[in-house]
């Protein structure tokens, strides 16, 4: 089969689940991942042949792709802020939006002379804490999760990067402070309530890990009430929190962390025009 025909193969298959544009840039990824060819590649080489072992692993990405499992997994890696990660359903797939909370922290650190501690309560695939590691210097990272497989993956990524970034196993939620005093603390926790599970797509809802993504309808801040209270204790002076929060929750967001003591605080509207991140001082 000719990789023009290929590509008519598809579409015709996935069309019935996803939008065009969505088809193309899965298309895109897998012949460029599995075949080595170029988006240039795929208009000027139509006529290249694809044996049949490519196109029997072809057709089981097709298959997995029509039970809507993610691209990301399939291929098992992603990008984010411009570096590889591994990833698979242990962690989450890292979101353009955490790419802006990522900007922000850097933005605000990177003209730091002297060397300042920050930890990433949560880490998942460690792209939070290894970007910033891979984009800062005199930083000291560190990176918390409850999750064992999820470690195993940020510490592929690490080595992948080529950083240094120390890793904590910790259920943070049985944590009253941390073993060292930090100047940074950011994390990007579960918020998803329930009654928000309708607006999720059935790929995420189906397939990426819920332990990272919800929270009950009566309690949708426990992770950030508990990390406001961490850091707290654990916040070297003028030392910052970062969060990545739920966009219908950003007013109570941040009236939480007045009302735990903290000053000066941002609330951030990503791309999109949602409220998605804060930052608060001690």
């Amino acid at each position: 089969m000719t990789l023009k025909n290929f590509r008519f193969f598809f579409n015709n298959e996935l069309t019935h689940l996803y939008p065009k544009t969505e088809i193309d840039a899965f298309f895109f990824r897998v012949v460029e991942d599995k075949l080595g060819f170029s988006l240039m590649d795929v208009f000027i080489k139509g006529d290249s042949i694809i044996n049949n072992l490519q196109l029997k692993e072809l057709s089981e990405i097709i298959k997995r792709l029509k039970k809507e499992e993610p691209v990301q997994y399939i291929l098992e890696k992603t990008e984010f802020y411009g570096l590889p990660f591994n990833v698979g359903p242990s962690v989450l797939i890292p979101r353009p939006e955490t790419e802006e909370l990522v900007s922000w922290v850097i933005q605000d650190i990177k003209s730091q002379e002297q060397s300042i501690s920050i930890i990433d309560i949560g880490t998942g695939s460690g792209c939070i804490a290894i970007s910033i590691k891979k984009n800062t210097l005199n930083t000291n990272v560190y990176a918390m999760d409850i999750s064992i497989d999820a470690l195993k993956i940020a510490k592929e990524n690490m080595k992948k990067n080529e950083v240094d970034v120390t890793f904590i196993h910790q259920d943070i939620l049985q944590l009253t402070k941390l073993n060292r005093k930090i100047d940074v603390i950011i994390s990007n926790p579960p918020y998803v309530r329930d009654l928000e599970k309708k607006e999720i797509k059935n790929n995420v809802l189906t397939n990426e890990p819920h332990l990272a993504l919800f929270v009950s309808d009566d309690n949708p801040l426990v992770f950030y009430k508990h990390i406001a209270d961490i850091a707290k204790n654990s916040l070297n002076t003028n030392g910052v929190l970062y969060f990545e929060i739920n966009q219908y929750l950003g007013a109570e967001t941040k009236t939480m962390l007045l009302d735990k003591g903290f000053k000066n605080i941002q609330l951030k509207k990503d791309l999109f025009g949602n409220d998605r991140m804060i930052k608060a001082n001690l």
